[in-house]
């Protein structure tokens, strides 16, 4: 028997150098012992020398290597010795790995999907709560993993909250950032967190601003935010009230109208830490690559809502929508149709620009799906603060954002849709389909068929406002 120590729970590279040398060494899964840090491990297992790392080498795909990076951060002991036997398997059969009816492949990717769920988990409800040192503020978070997730998840709270100063308190080590560098502590308890602060009183008012008691699914939300998480949010404090209150509160919204008064300060409290939490959007890649997150404008309790697709190269720059050759044109097809830009509120279904680089240009390319649901959560944050009675869908982007399906324009062009919670939506082409319509006269036609549509959609809002 070979025991394999590694340095710690998480030791990916550990794993990996001892691994490759055992396979070399035509060593089999059952006759090696995985030590975590320094445990007892196996009372039976030998300490036999591993067999020296030689420069021979061997391929496997890639994807296993993601893998793996991610399936040994899992708290299951067997984790080393699974992920052997599917390196040993891929050595002589790369393509095992496509066999997702495989038992150890499903295993394997099952502690994965379940590392990837707690990393999410750890970005979303981490809160951090502010004190006051020597060198000034300070930002102090309590977080209690599942999984050995905390160093993985450093470089996103790094990338995401460079310019402050910040600490993470697990119970089995706690990261801290200066400014410059990051470091590690030992674990913490609960009572070395501070408990609340002053903003805490701002994520409860944009909670309580964004609740919408008719789309209350308990079950759902349970699953997205467990309750163990719930201590450790400022909001949750409010969830038992909201959720008794749910019915009630419902009854209320239908029989009610809100006063425009009081609604429009509370959603401007709301929307304001809304775009602030969005100008740090990781959820998809398309942020590593932009200059800021665009996003959307207008009187948070605007009667008509337009939604573009993504913002162009001018717009990334500019940090708001609709600012380049197409937004000029769309302001200008606005104000043919009698609509005033300034009291509509205007978005994009995607709030990153997504491009690739031809010299020193950057070319627009298409959102794909997994970048528009990414995306989705922010355009749903502000349907629910503005609350339009008309949403008007610019391209197909935008209208499968807004449906939560493909579109074809053609098809639902110029007639009104039923929407969820009783607004009105349309869906045409979006302005940057006009420049690029190369005959002049049917570019013509298409931009007169585009104003004559934000005509009726512009006496349609003051018929219902």
């Amino acid at each position: 028997m070979y025991r394999a120590r590694l340095n710690g729970p998480d030791d990916f590279d550990g794993w990996r150098d001892a691994a490759r040398a055992l396979t070399l060494a035509g060593i089999a899964p059952a006759d090696i012992v995985w030590q975590d840090g320094e445990g007892a491990g196996d009372l039976f297992a030998a300490d036999e020398p591993l067999p020296v790392a030689s420069e021979a080498a061997f391929s496997v795909p890639r994807a296993f290597v993601e893998l793996a990076e991610t399936a040994i951060l899992h708290r299951d002991p067997e984790r080393f010795a699974l992920l052997y036997a599917l390196l040993s398997r891929l050595r002589d059969r790369p393509a095992s790995l496509e066999d997702r009816a495989d038992p150890l492949v499903r295993r394997v990717e099952s502690l994965a999907k379940a590392v990837r769920r707690d990393m999410h988990k750890m970005r979303a409800f981490v809160r951090f709560r502010e004190l006051a040192d020597a060198q000034g503020p300070r930002f102090v978070a309590w977080f209690e993993p599942d999984h050995h997730i905390v160093r993985a998840n450093a470089g996103f709270f790094v990338r995401r909250f460079a310019s402050m100063r910040w600490s993470i308190l697990t119970p089995e080590l706690s990261i801290h950032w200066d400014g410059d560098a990051l470091t590690e502590g030992p674990g913490a308890t609960r009572r070395d967190a501070p408990g609340d602060d002053p903003v805490e009183d701002i994520w409860k008012g944009y909670y309580a601003a964004i609740f919408n008691p008719a789309r209350l699914k308990v079950g759902a939300m349970l699953s997205e935010m467990p309750r163990k998480y719930w201590r450790n949010l400022p909001e949750a404090a409010l969830i038992p009230e909201l959720v008794a209150g749910a019915q009630t509160r419902e009854a209320a919204m239908i029989a009610t109208p809100p006063k425009p008064a009081a609604r429009r300060g509370n959603a401007a409290t709301a929307w304001s830490a809304l775009r602030e939490e969005a100008m740090g959007c990781t959820r998809c890649p398309l942020y590593r690559d932009t200059t800021q997150t665009v996003f959307g404008e207008g009187p948070v309790d605007a009667p008509l809502m337009f939604i573009g697709e993504q913002p162009g190269d001018q717009e990334d720059l500019a940090g708001r929508p609709f600012v380049g050759p197409a937004g000029q044109l769309f302001d200008r097809a606005l104000e043919e149709a009698g609509i005033d830009r300034r009291r509509a509120y205007i978005t994009n279904a995607v709030k990153h620009f997504k491009h690739e680089r031809r010299g020193k240009r950057r070319i627009h390319q298409t959102p794909e799906t997994p970048e528009i649901q990414a995306c989705r959560w922010w355009l749903t944050q502000e349907l629910e603060l503005v609350r339009p009675r008309i949403i008007v869908a610019l391209g197909a982007t935008a209208g499968r954002a807004l449906l939560g399906k493909a579109v074809t324009i053609s098809r639902v062009r110029g007639a009104p849709l039923a929407l969820e919670g009783g607004a009105q939506g349309w869906i045409t082409v979006h302005p940057s389909y006009l420049l690029r319509v190369p005959e002049e006269t049917r570019k013509a036609e298409e931009r007169k068929r585009f104003v004559e549509e934000l005509r009726e959609i512009g006496e349609r809002v003051k018929a219902l406002v």
